[in-house]
């Protein structure tokens, strides 16, 4: 069954309607479904006819312009530039005074529930005065997956009308869909850490081999034995196996919010590595591997002490934000 429209979608004819079947004795509830509209929508017309002894249409005006006319030039020219170049992209680049949200109706943030959000506070508010003395001996972690030919999801092109077949606004293929390459890594305030792949979907054991085998014995050269390891709230990382290598290699673990993205540092590593490698392609996941772990290993420490100096920002930010989504 069709969706009735409400109030804002029926128009000045209907709406005169309604006021002459209510002048002439109709209840609401027939005239809504003569004319196919809701309930409420006929009570809003008739107490606006009362009111104003009219029908009365709202107008309901455009969105305020944030843009000059020399940024929309910009703006075009920057898509005529890239066709596949989104909007996030094009206003990093091209605009500084009109806000995000007028460009994208969605977020990829993380959407926090309410103990999620409390948790988040209360981790912030314990590291808010912490600076790079203290997060010395910390080990950051994460697991991020890239892929081998573009990005996940319908991929969208800016074309003029017309222009639909022509070869600068196709999007080439790859046979069964080119695959991607998952990976963990940590770093820590001195060096960047070991760069692994991750052989198909990780589980508690693949993870537990990688604490044994590669974080613990470069965190230990690199840090010594008080070393702090940080992950996040992963099924995985938290399962009683995971849980009960930590007792036994005596690992301390940092305490952390259920879901951190705002906080976690090493994601905007990862972004890091997404700018670097865009644009390059690999023919697979091994040297997909190659062209990741080498540009992990070149990572400059400057990247890494400016965003351990901004855990300060990030942990206000998360306050400010009574624990949900922040810029970060």
């Amino acid at each position: 069954m069709a969706r009735s429209p409400g109030n804002k979608n029926v128009s000045k004819d209907v709406q005169e309607a309604i006021v002459r079947g209510r002048i002439n004795g109709m209840t609401n509830k027939q005239l809504a479904q003569q004319f196919q509209v809701t309930v409420q929508a006929v009570g809003q017309v008739w107490e606006r006819y009362m009111i104003n002894k009219q029908v009365v249409v709202v107008p309901h005006p455009d969105r305020p312009v944030s843009t000059t006319r020399n940024m929309d030039r910009n703006i075009v020219r920057s898509s005529r530039e890239d066709p596949r170049r989104n909007s996030t992209d094009i206003f990093k680049a091209k605009t500084s005074e009109c806000s995000l949200t007028h460009w994208t109706q969605t977020s990829d943030e993380t959407v926090y529930q309410q103990k999620e959000s409390e948790s988040s506070c209360r981790v912030a508010k314990a590291q808010l005065n912490w600076g790079r003395k203290e997060w010395a001996k910390h080990v950051w972690s994460d697991e991020s997956k890239f892929n081998l030919f573009g990005s996940d999801g319908t991929k969208w092109v800016r074309r003029p009308i017309g222009t639909r077949y022509s070869p600068k606004y196709q999007v080439a293929t790859v046979k069964h869909g080119g695959g991607n390459c998952m990976v963990w890594g940590c770093f820590s305030e001195t060096a960047m850490g070991p760069l692994r792949r991750v052989n198909g979907i990780m589980d508690r054991y693949q993870y537990e081999d990688i604490l044994e085998n590669t974080m613990r014995p470069w965190a230990l050269r690199n840090i010594g034995r008080a070393f702090v390891f940080q992950q996040d709230n992963d099924p995985k990382h938290t399962s009683l196996h995971v849980r009960s290598w930590f007792q036994r290699r005596r690992v301390v673990v940092l305490d952390w919010p259920r879901q951190s993205p705002d906080l976690n540092p090493i994601e905007h590593l990862w972004e890091e590595l997404e700018r670097q490698l865009a644009g390059v392609r690999a023919s697979n996941a091994g040297q997909k591997f190659a062209q990741l772990e080498a540009a992990w290993k070149a990572m400059p420490l400057s990247v890494v002490h400016a965003l351990l100096d901004s855990m300060p920002r990030r942990c206000q930010a998360v306050i400010d934000a009574k624990g949900f989504a922040t810029k970060y």
